[in-house]
């Protein structure tokens, strides 16, 4: 009796194993629970639950909330809060998140300081809860570029190629649904992702220029379009040997004037000098004609303007922004490019084959991209898809 009794586990044995037990069940628990903290939320996830908790948030920067329904995305004022969304492109603010950006993170989070990071996915850990009176994040803890743990995708996952020809940075989604298409399908997509944009007027548009055509080599001056001269930012204006500003896609192809609009959209709007802008005229775009006094290697006839070789594609790439940037559905005439050179107050710019020639004979340099880029992240929030993907152009018109 005494050799079974021995054999039976003892009370204290017995409470000793359990406590071992669960023991080794608390780090399983804790190690659950800080996976779960580990991954970051999504933007939609992060409106759902304005509800003080702390989360941590992965979403693209659209820019800088300055009311309920009011964001900026050029033009920037201060660097006290930024706005995310789970799309690059997103236009609602009622999906954006406001996002507090508190003295330690300005330096780096503040897009006044950092107009270059609109379209850059940024992860914010803080407190969720309403800012400007709308769904926020406040008193952050920490916040880095890029995206954190594993936040569940609103937008398309494909990865998209590298872009032909960009400089970059520009969020990788930004062409997302235009990716793997050609034909319609392809302009169509296009045209939804490239007409969100901030819109000029058209005083607005000469410190754009001063801007996205400065010369590389003299921070002080512009490059003109046909003439090639760097010449001063402060000679703007109307008078002999001032430069103005050149609607490539001239506005009376389609009678849309200087209004806020296609009059304003710095893609197709570039510094010129006043007698050659002039005898640019509204002519379309073809090959031959007499030399163009002040403009090295343009020529002109009656109907027709064919500008240097050095630019022969630039010109052909804002005329493909035009085309599809204005389908005639936001109030504006549908831009079209065509193979005629007397398409008068028509919203028509030829010629096509002409300038798809162009194109491929002069593919984006240097200083279009930095235009291009410029564009995106100062004054407009939109680019020339033609810059970035040269390879689309063949896509949608062969």
């Amino acid at each position: 009796m005494d050799m079974k009794s021995s054999t039976r586990p003892r009370p204290g044995r017995l409470i000793a194993a359990l406590i071992a037990v669960v023991t080794l069940a608390v780090p399983v628990a804790v190690s659950a629970t800080s996976a779960s903290a580990a991954a970051t939320s999504t933007v939609a996830q992060a409106l759902a639950t304005q509800d003080g908790r702390t989360a941590t948030v992965t979403g693209y920067v659209i820019g800088q909330p300055t009311a309920t329904s009011t964001v900026l995305t050029s033009g920037y004022t201060a660097d006290t809060a930024i706005a995310l969304a789970d799309t690059a492109t997103e236009t609602g603010t009622s999906r954006m998140l406001y996002v507090q950006i508190t003295a330690d993170y300005r330096s780096t989070f503040g897009l006044l300081t950092n107009p270059s990071l609109r379209g850059r996915q940024v992860t914010a850990t803080g407190t969720l809860t309403a800012y400007f009176s709308h769904g926020g994040l406040k008193s952050p803890t920490a916040m880095s570029v890029g995206g954190g743990g594993t936040p569940t995708p609103t937008a398309s996952a494909s990865p998209t190629p590298a872009p032909t020809g960009s400089t970059g940075p520009y969020d990788s989604t930004y062409y997302a649904g235009a990716v793997g298409k050609s034909g319609s399908a392809l302009r169509t997509s296009l045209h939804t992702i490239i007409k969100t944009q901030t819109k000029l007027n058209y005083d607005q548009v000469w410190e754009a220029l001063k801007d996205t055509d400065q010369d590389p080599a003299n921070a002080n001056n512009v490059i003109l379009l046909y003439s090639g001269r760097s010449q001063s930012k402060s000679s703007n204006g109307g008078g002999a040997n001032d430069w103005n500003r050149e609607h490539v896609w001239a506005k009376s192809h389609g009678d849309f004037g200087t209004a806020t609009g296609p009059g304003t959209d710095v893609h197709h709007l570039r510094p010129e000098d006043v007698t050659v802008n002039s005898a640019r005229g509204n002519k379309d775009f073809d090959t031959g004609g007499s030399a163009v006094a002040e403009a090295a290697g343009s020529y002109t006839d009656a109907d027709s303007f064919e500008p240097r070789n050095a630019v022969k594609g630039d010109v052909a790439r804002m005329i493909m922004y035009m085309a599809i940037r204005y389908e005639g559905d936001d109030g504006w005439p549908n831009l079209e490019m065509n193979n005629s050179v007397t398409n008068g107050s028509a919203p028509y710019l030829g010629r096509l084959p002409v300038l798809l020639q162009w194109h491929r004979q002069d593919p984006p340099d240097a200083f279009e991209q930095r235009r291009n880029q410029r564009i995106y992240e100062r004054w407009q929030g939109n680019r020339n898809p033609f810059v970035d993907h040269p390879e689309w152009a063949t896509a949608i018109w062969g």
